[in-house]
């Protein structure tokens, strides 16, 4: 995993929590929603990119 990944993969989870607090600021419901999916495919993503790492080590 590049570092250019992780920065992304983080971004789009750290976008998502900001999504969901605006949501809940403003009582949006599908803001939230659509900042919970967010973070999701951001955690999911790292996650994955961790099991890779893990099995391309030396």
């Amino acid at each position: 995993m590049g570092l250019g990944d992780k920065i992304s993969n983080k971004t789009e989870e750290l976008g998502g929590k900001a999504k969901e607090a605006a949501g809940e600021a403003t009582d949006d419901k599908d803001l939230q929603a659509e900042g919970k999916v967010d973070q999701a495919s951001g955690n999911l993503k790292q996650a994955g990119e961790k099991i890779k790492d893990t099995f391309t080590k030396d």
